[in-house]
């Protein structure tokens, strides 16, 4: 709606986990950096994990779009399923011929470890990655760590990268999953934005999306961090609703009043952190 009133090129603040708006702070870096290294180390499983709204999915996608050539990818979106299951659907996403028995595990085991041979004699690797790992079943987690067993002499055969919640990490401290815990090669937790970065941040997108007038004071990215607490996807929230506000009133550049009313109505049930914020933008 405001998109050609701006002149934005696209929606700087879509929730989208589009790679292209990706804002590399130092943290950001050093998680795509973590993932990089753990998939090319070869063995064992590289973990991100961070609240939500982090923007775990998005340094995910830009990390697919940087996997070197010869690599093969089997993304999970939907891992609460049975060992079999996921199996299966690794089975399904590298495109492999429908198993005789698709609900025997050892036959999907198997036809997976005969692409993994091919593909390792062809010079290609195989990464798994999932999303949403916080939700995998505990026996399930047992059959992926079985997988990471599909090996040569010299390397294994299959890649995965586990991308999930706080919880995730929680639940490999389980004493069930300590063996599971013990092969985690790389791993990196995504904290809120500072101030500074949540700058960046904004500035960042605005600048993608083709436009570098300050729509957005200082003091009014000084309000957002306060009121969103760093999260990437609740600025993104705020920030559409603000532009929504500024665009519907034919105004140029963001009031407090269109931040005090984007605050309250796009965010959930109050929280300390921007009641203070609101207080600030009353004056009180």
């Amino acid at each position: 709606m405001y998109q050609q009133y701006f002149g934005f090129r696209a929606l700087p603040f879509s929730i989208a986990p589009d790679p292209h708006y990706l804002y590399l702070s130092n943290q950001h870096r050093e998680a795509l950096a973590h993932l990089m290294y753990g998939v090319g180390a070869g063995g064992g499983f590289v973990l991100l994990t961070g609240d939500v709204g982090t923007g775990k999915t998005t340094v995910c996608r830009c990390l697919l779009q940087q996997l070197p050539e010869g690599t093969e990818v089997a993304f999970i979106i939907n891992p609460m399923q049975s060992p079999t299951d996921l199996v299966a659907t690794i089975c399904d996403e590298l495109r492999l011929a429908p198993a005789e028995d698709p609900g025997n595990i050892r036959k999907q085991v198997d036809r997976l470890l005969a692409h993994l041979m091919d593909t390792h004699a062809r010079g290609f690797r195989t990464v798994v990655l999932i999303d949403e790992a916080q939700n995998l079943p505990v026996e399930t987690m047992e059959q992926i760590r079985l997988l990471t067993n599909l090996e040569t002499d010299e390397t294994k055969l299959l890649q995965l990268v586990l991308i999930g919640q706080p919880e995730l990490s929680e639940k490999l401290a389980l004493p069930e999953l300590r063996q599971f815990a013990q092969r985690v090669t790389a791993r990196y937790h995504l904290k809120p934005l500072t101030l500074g970065e949540t700058r960046g941040y904004v500035h960042h997108r605005l600048a993608v999306a083709g436009v570098y007038d300050e729509v957005f004071p200082d003091w009014s990215l000084r309000r957002i961090h306060a009121a969103s607490g760093g999260v990437p996807r609740l600025i993104n929230v705020l920030c559409d609703r603000v532009l929504l506000g500024v665009y519907a009133e034919s105004a140029r550049s963001v009031s407090r009043r269109h931040l005090r009313r984007a605050i309250t109505e796009v965010l959930p049930a109050p929280a300390s952190a921007w009641q203070r914020c609101l207080r600030l933008l009353r004056g009180r």
